[in-house]
């Protein structure tokens, strides 16, 4: 098997994360301030603990709005290809979004998607 492609990808790849990187510390500001370390930089001076708790409902909104946009980056593959396959792509893909809308439902019906 030929990997040629596969080792210039990666090559390419680490020699822009590297370019970039020395780009950025070359042109970047350099301001090191105490200020810098604060949780917030808006002048104003912190009062108590910058650990607050935070709603679950947050993180579950992130997972549902993740879920669902994971899904439409697997579509787009799928619809791709969708003619080479034939009726086993309309099984595998109806599968799928079976699994999402059950998923879906589950949330809705124990008012996870409802915001307090």
């Amino acid at each position: 098997m030929n990997f040629t492609l596969l080792i210039t990808v990666l090559l390419t790849a680490l020699t822009l994360v590297v370019a970039a990187y020395i780009v950025a510390k070359l042109i970047g500001p350099r301001s090191y301030a105490k200020v810098k370390g604060e949780p917030y930089e808006s002048g104003i001076p912190t009062r108590g603990s910058s650990w607050l708790p935070v709603s679950v409902g947050f993180y579950l909104f992130a997972i549902l709005f993740l879920m669902f946009d994971v899904e439409t980056v697997f579509l787009y593959p799928w619809a791709v290809v969708v003619k080479e396959f034939g009726a086993m792509a309309l099984v595998s893909i109806g599968f799928f979004l079976v699994v999402l809308v059950l998923g879906l439902a589950y949330a809705w019906r124990k008012g996870d998607l409802e915001w307090k």
